[in-house]
């Protein structure tokens, strides 16, 4: 186990509703159908976009996200293809779904439906991530292959880019052991990442407890889709479990006994995490934005438990 130095739920730097513009809080209002009365910030994740349950005067809640355009374009430009790929997302894919939208020039405004659930526990719990894995798996069945336009590139396009910052560590104070002697493993393992990766399977690739909830019935939702792509039907699961066994989990007796990593060679697993810890402990050593406080401490963590889960897999220690 690794300690997170993360206050898990409180990551986020959000827009209260307060801080909204009349003519926006107006507009929610007329979609939600009465005056909100009451207002649940959600403050995990590490964006500074509005994220809020929305509880109107009629007892109906709503789940509400809102960016500026003008002040927080990029984070704007990010819901508007989020709300775009959720559209497109098939029946039974286990996320909220788009109830509405308002695009002007100055913001974009999502309505969500709200679904009663919660985040996972954390530590993670082995029955929640049993949840996860679950989703995951029901959403590799819908999403082989995906519906066209939801997505165009594959896992290595979006992410080869992330092999090259094997080369960027020699350089930088990053306090893991063993870096020096087998970085230049980890390099070359991530170098093959387009010839494991390849597959048909619509990925999530953003798998994370902020952006998983948990239903009263035990069963997962994942949320966020803002970064799909297609490959191998069993990336999310290996992403889905840094959390996990930074937090103690025994996670490779999940990846032993799961239905979309059971037969994947272990060689290709490698790959994928050599890919993430490099990114991860390169990315955690960047300036800490001032939108997101608790970024680089979350990304740092991430880059040591993967190095440490990878060189435990490669009998390097």
């Amino acid at each position: 186990m690794i300690t997170s130095p993360v206050p898990h739920g409180r990551t986020a730097r959000r827009l209260t509703w307060e801080l909204l513009p009349p003519m926006v809080r107006r507009l929610v209002e007329q979609h939600c159908g009465g005056p909100v009365v009451e207002v649940e910030s959600q403050d995990a994740g590490f964006t500074p976009g509005f994220a809020s349950v929305l509880v109107c005067a009629d007892g109906s809640r709503h789940f509400v996200k809102a960016a500026s355009r003008i002040a927080q374009r990029v984070f704007a430009d990010s819901y508007l293809e989020e709300a775009r790929k959720v559209a497109l997302l098939p029946a039974g894919v286990p996320a909220p779904r788009l109830r509405w939208q308002h695009v002007d020039d100055a913001w974009v405004v999502l309505g969500f439906e709200h679904v009663p659930s919660r985040p996972p526990v954390r530590p993670w719990r082995a029955e929640e991530l049993d949840a996860l894995l679950d989703a995951l798996e029901t959403t590799a069945d819908l999403l082989t292959p995906g519906p066209p336009g939801l997505t165009t590139s594959t896992f290595a396009d979006d992410h080869g880019a992330m092999a090259g910052y094997w080369h960027e560590l020699p350089g930088r104070p990053v306090a893991v052991r063993g870096l020096d002697e087998h970085g230049p493993e980890a390099a070359a393992l991530a170098a093959r990442l387009a010839e494991v990766t390849e597959g048909m399977t619509v990925l999530h690739t953003d798998v994370r407890d902020d952006n998983t909830l948990i239903r009263p019935d035990g069963s997962a939702l994942l949320c966020d889709w803002n970064w799909p792509c297609r490959g191998a039907a069993w990336i999310d699961t290996v992403a889905a479990l840094i959390g996990p066994r930074g937090d103690g989990l025994d996670v490779e007796a999940v990846l032993a006994t799961r239905r979309l990593t059971a037969d994947v060679p272990a060689e290709h697993v490698d790959v994928v995490l050599a890919l993430l810890a490099g990114y991860f402990l390169r990315q955690g050593g960047e300036p800490v934005p001032r939108t997101s406080p608790h970024l680089r401490d979350a990304q740092r963590w991430q880059g040591e438990v993967v190095w440490e889960w990878l060189g435990e897999r490669r009998g390097w220690w």
